[in-house]
């Protein structure tokens, strides 16, 4: 059995810390596929979203860059030294790491996947937690996992120039890990290359060079230059990522054109990999794509608790572990799922335990582990993880976006992104989206999330108790997943009343 993973090693300590929740994985997740029982230890890449600094940690490990790579970033997008990353910003570390955590970094890797003015197509839809912005033409899907920096996400505006670090959807689309806007404090692109594109092109003419790329035409005259990619490479439907000016008429000046962030997942010197990315072509039963790359699921292949083959759909955000292979693919030893699914939002309640890495917010137990990203208002510098760790506090307003998990018949959310708004909440109010696990009919009582709520006849919006008792199916494990609003109130058996229920709508995400 290999070691346990860094995720793992976090819920023993829950269990052994804090509720008596948690326990060693095991068993089987449907043929001869495994649930995932750890085991982090490599040397190679490891690609994922920044979830923190202090020294910087992607894919839940703490990479070290101190020594003789001295926090240096190699990048062309204005940024020098890991004092210019972002939570969120897709990074490359070239690197080993260990199985208590812990690595150390010999190169740091960044490249904005689009930068630019944008139009908002959608503006920030509070009942979805979704936005769409477009940069000349290429849409960016923002949702709630998504970090923001420069302004709220509710105050974008036609023509606000950002950066945006995210990944290629099915469909051509992307999603953005981070949207910065650059205006006030916010770190200034290179002003050599304001914009930066990506996509396939086409409409490709040789001379004088021309192509299309999102609603722009590229000049790509004599003086480009080119970047582990050749000029005779150029033609359609070849991906690229570009950088220049905007000129007037729809024009666009390329100085730098090369492969696409694609070129992220590249093999490094040793073959163990890590990588976070949602799913381009779905399992066919021994492999699927994400980020370009084929994943090959082998009898060896070890699943998150909950995840199973038949989940990995297009469009599904997970990190994967392996090593790449002669021809090029990845056999994957973990695969692990990095999709919300579910969140609470109001004040912490009490103590946070630092050691077991928990709290309470409206009764839902939430954990931190070391892919957590914790965001604050404050988005002029950057702040250790430990000082957001330090400011989490009795009272403080946060919200928490995370995957339900259950073990044993405990419920918690394990978080994978806590805003943090720096302010205190004396009222008690709280709103969750969870699983809908229970339902008393009798006693107007609700279980969400591990947390039994009264649930009166009148709190309920356009749904009634017994439509949401018929949705409940355990022996199926099927749950309607509803949103909350409720309080906390005193002198009855029941915690917390809900003022409004509400199912989810199935396209709301």
């Amino acid at each position: 059995m290999k070691p346990k993973s860094l995720l793992s090693a976090a819920r023993l300590s829950l269990s052994a810390l804090s509720v008596g929740l948690l326990s060693a994985c095991g068993g089987e997740a449907g043929g001869n596929f495994q649930v995932v029982d750890g085991g982090i230890r490599g040397t190679g890449s490891s690609v994922g979203p920044v979830s923190g600094f202090g020294s910087v940690f992607v894919n839940g490990i703490r990479f070290s860059t101190d020594g003789i790579l001295n926090r240096a970033v190699n990048s062309d997008d204005g940024i020098f030294n890991e004092g210019d990353l972002d939570e969120g910003m897709i990074l490359r570390v070239n690197g080993e790491w260990r199985q208590n955590g812990e690595g150390t970094a010999s190169e740091l890797e960044y490249d904005d996947t689009l930068r630019g003015p944008i139009s908002v197509i959608e503006a920030w839809n509070e009942a979805s937690q979704t936005a769409v912005i477009s940069i000349l033409g290429l849409n960016v899907n923002i949702d709630r996992q998504t970090v923001i920096k420069g302004k709220p996400v509710t105050d974008f505006t036609d023509n606000d120039v950002v950066r945006v670090s995210g990944w290629r959807l099915p469909n051509g689309d992307f999603r953005a890990s981070l949207v910065r806007v650059q205006e006030g404090v916010a770190r200034a692109p290179d002003p050599e290359n304001e914009i930066e594109l990506e996509g396939a092109i086409r409409n490709f003419i040789v001379a004088p060079c021309s192509f299309e790329i999102g609603t722009v035409t590229v000049q790509c005259d004599q003086s480009v230059q080119f970047e582990n990619f050749n000029r005779a490479d150029l033609a359609d439907g070849v991906f690229v990522e570009v950088e220049g000016r905007l000129l007037v008429g729809g024009q666009f000046a390329a100085e730098e054109i090369r492969q696409d962030d694609r070129r992220r997942y590249r093999r490094a010197t040793e073959d163990d990999i890590q990588f976070t990315g949602p799913v381009i072509d779905a399992f066919d039963g021994s492999s699927f794509t994400i980020n370009g790359i084929t994943v090959n699921v082998t009898s060896d292949t070890e699943f998150d608790d909950g995840l199973a083959p038949s989940d990995l759909v297009p469009g599904l955000l997970i990190e994967v572990e392996g090593d790449y292979q002669p021809d090029g693919s990845v056999n994957a030893d973990e695969i692990e799922l990095r999709e919300a699914n579910a969140e609470v939002d109001g004040p912490i309640e009490g103590a946070v335990d630092r050691q077991a890495g928990t709290f309470r917010v409206g009764g839902v137990l939430a954990q931190i582990t070391p892919l957590t990203i914790l965001e604050d208002d404050d988005d002029g510098f950057q702040t250790s993880r430990e000082m957001l760790l330090d400011a989490l506090g009795n009272g403080l307003d946060v919200k928490v976006e995370g995957i339900e998990r259950e073990e044993n018949g405990n419920i918690f959310l394990e978080a994978v992104k806590i805003e943090i708004d720096d302010e205190q909440d004396a009222l008690l109010s709280f709103e969750l989206e969870g699983k809908l696990r229970e339902i008393d009919l009798a006693n107007e009582s609700i279980s969400v999330l591990g947390v039994l709520i009264q649930a009166p006849s009148t709190a309920y919006d356009d749904t009634t108790p017994a439509e949401l008792s018929g949705l409940i199916d355990p022996g199926q494990n099927q749950y309607p997943v509803v949103e909350v609003e409720y309080e906390s109130v005193s002198g009855v058996g029941v915690q917390y009343r809900a003022s409004e229920i509400e199912l989810e709508d199935e396209g709301d995400n």
